[in-house]
């Protein structure tokens, strides 16, 4: 239990140190907001010492596709069209359970507007229970429950391939998922666990990119920093950006972090208006060598309550027409959806297993053990005595 009485004499500390941190982000963004201004003028230049001197750089930078000022409107979209979204969740295994397993739950959300169709709202289910699905992991040092959710992120792109191919050319069409498409976990994965992981993801964008669906990932409160890293360029003092040679150690205090701390949405804040976009870049995070011909692109977008980042793949954006129609799809999903896109939205209400659902679950399984046989089925202790107090 949680005594708020101690809790309350903390807050004045924090308060404090809240205070400091918001006059301190002011001063940083005033700063990257002068820095944005002169970067309009050497915006070539940035982006050849970036292209030059990129090997030599340390920190995760984006470039620029378009005119750093630009603050592009989102057009308006087609009533006739389709919104496709998966999203996952899970329970866990835990030994304290009747049995050592886990499950996937995948929310499948398909969406048509102005076509008098029914939707599909429903989930899929999976359980694992064999060795090889429990344990694999452990042979590359990864937790059964890490590699949960990575078998996660897979099977919500195979699924919504799966969808989106079923809706091929009955309307305009977008496939959204929750969250980046840059998986920057796959960089601390050895090669024999990655291979299991990220095939299955490019494969499933082929087939939308085969389909003409375009694939877009929905970040909300992004924490991102890719552009502002750009402007770390016009920050630094060195003749050339080779931070090997300058600036080895990115964690101590160097002279091009100035902007420590802000992150990409709070500076497009001061330059966009509700509807409009920014300009758009090309991730260059080095676990997308990976991804073949599939590319990351962003942007980000005023969609009313917030900046939103916004992610495609390659052949989305060098697709002047489809992506302007999915840039309308996705506001037009945000607005059905009170400031959050619906559908995705959807997709999670669909695939989260609440108390209920993971108690019914467990209640299956003993069914079904008891079935074949087996005897002192039950929780431990430990998991009986923590379901309910003594005291």
């Amino acid at each position: 239990m949680l005594d708020l009485t101690k809790l309350a004499r903390q807050m004045q500390g924090l308060s404090q140190h809240l205070t400091v941190e918001a006059a301190a982000s002011r001063q940083r963004l005033e700063l990257a907001q002068k820095h944005l201004q002169q970067a309009y003028e050497f915006q070539k230049d940035l982006i050849d010492r970036q292209e030059k001197w990129r090997d030599r750089i340390l920190f995760a930078n984006a470039t620029p596709i378009e005119p750093l000022e630009a603050c592009i409107d989102i057009p308006v979209p087609p009533k006739i069209h389709t919104v496709i979204a998966t999203d996952g969740s899970q329970i866990a295994p835990n030994h304290h359970e009747i049995a050592y397993c886990y499950l996937l739950n995948i929310g499948r959300v398909v969406l048509h507007y102005g076509q008098n169709r029914h939707p599909i709202l429903d989930s899929l289910p999976e359980v694992f229970y064999r060795p090889e699905d429990l344990y694999m992991s452990r042979q590359w040092g990864i937790r059964t429950e890490e590699w949960m959710g990575y078998r996660r992120t897979a099977s919500e792109a195979t699924v919504l391939a799966e969808l989106a191919c079923a809706v091929k050319g009955e309307a305009p069409s977008l496939a959204m998922v929750d969250g980046s498409l840059i998986y920057w976990f796959l960089e601390q994965l050895p090669i024999d666990a990655r291979d299991r992981i990220l095939p299955p993801i490019i494969e499933a964008w082929q087939r939308m990119r085969d389909a003409q669906i375009p694939l877009m990932g929905y970040l909300s409160a992004s924490r991102n920093v890719e552009g502002m890293n750009f402007l770390r360029l016009l920050a630094c003092p060195h003749p050339v950006p080779d931070c090997i040679s300058y600036c080895p150690n990115q964690l101590e205090k160097i002279p091009c972090k100035i902007f420590e701390h802000l992150r990409d949405t709070s500076l497009w804040a001061t330059q966009l208006k509700p509807g409009q976009r920014g300009p758009l870049w090309r991730s260059n995070a080095r676990i997308l060598d990976l991804y073949e011909d599939q590319k990351i692109y962003f942007c980000y977008i005023h969609v009313g309550a917030e900046i939103a980042r916004i992610e495609v793949p390659a052949w989305v954006a060098e697709n002047t027409a489809i992506f302007d129609q999915a840039l309308g799809l996705m506001l037009a999903q945000v607005q059905k959806g009170y400031g959050y896109p619906v559908a995705i939205a959807e997709a999670h209400n669909q695939a989260v297993v609440r108390g209920g659902d993971k108690a019914r679950f467990f209640a299956l399984l003993e069914k079904q053990m008891i079935k074949a046989g087996l005897k002192n089925v039950g929780t431990s202790y430990k998991e009986a005595r923590k379901r309910g107090s003594i005291a």
